[in-house]
């Protein structure tokens, strides 16, 4: 396992069920995560009960908020956007609010967090990582019919890190996204009872994924955009 050992880490999204399992990946490999929830309370025994901090009402689509939740923070080895959501509506049920609230979920929290993650990196001097989440229709958009919303801010995630890998890359802060299929999560199962669950991804194999990438010295392959499909 990648050593990480007293690294700060930022998990966004770190309440839920892929949250969950990155989080208590990275601190079997030794981190202090750091999780802003937009909960107002998170039990006590979601997370391992040390090396694990909450911070609670923070709104990520909130440029204040997300502000404020970093500046609290230590120098940074690197952050973990998974904050988002999913719509899963064609396009005769898709207003501009539905649009709004896939843009403002999936790209304005990522967005918000890398810039103060990067001015986190750049404070400390010592380069950083940054692995994002998109999904696998951002890659083949065809699969995206019927929940065109979220491809789209998916899609936009991707370019994203792309572009900002690009601008990066001479300060030694590694950017890249995971495109995964559809996560095994409980969530994902009530939603799609008759589905062939052995082919979905494990939370657990996205999160050592993350900690490998994160655990790389010298990362080369920043400005990817990873497929995580299992057996999809």
């Amino acid at each position: 396992m990648p050593d990480l050992k007293d690294a700060h880490i930022v998990v966004t999204g770190g309440t839920g069920a892929l949250g969950v399992a990155v989080v208590k990946a990275l601190v079997d490999a030794g981190a202090h995560c750091h999780v802003p929830a937009i909960e107002t309370a998170v039990p006590a025994d979601r997370f391992p009960k040390e090396r694990v901090s909450v911070s609670t009402t923070v709104d990520l689509s909130s440029e204040a908020s997300v502000a404020a939740f970093y500046a609290k923070l230590p120098p940074l080895r690197a952050v973990v956007n998974i904050a988002g959501g999913f719509a899963w509506a064609p396009i005769a049920d898709s207003p501009a609010d539905v649009l709004q609230q896939q843009l403002s979920m999936n790209l304005i929290s990522c967005v918000l967090s890398c810039r103060q993650a990067v001015a986190n990196f750049r404070q400390a001097g010592r380069g950083g990582h940054i692995v994002n989440l998109s999904a696998r229709p951002a890659l083949n958009p065809r699969q995206g019919a019927n929940m065109t919303a979220y491809t789209a801010s998916k899609a936009a995630v991707a370019a994203f890190t792309v572009a900002l890998a690009e601008e990066l890359k001479g300060e030694n802060i590694s950017v890249v996204a995971l495109c995964p299929s559809t996560i095994d999560t409980p969530v994902n199962r009530a939603d799609m009872p008759q589905a062939d669950h052995t082919t979905w991804v494990k939370p657990a194999s996205i999160a050592a994924l993350i900690v490998a990438q994160l655990g790389m010295a010298d990362p080369v392959n920043s400005g990817a955009l990873i497929p995580v499909y299992g057996k999809a």
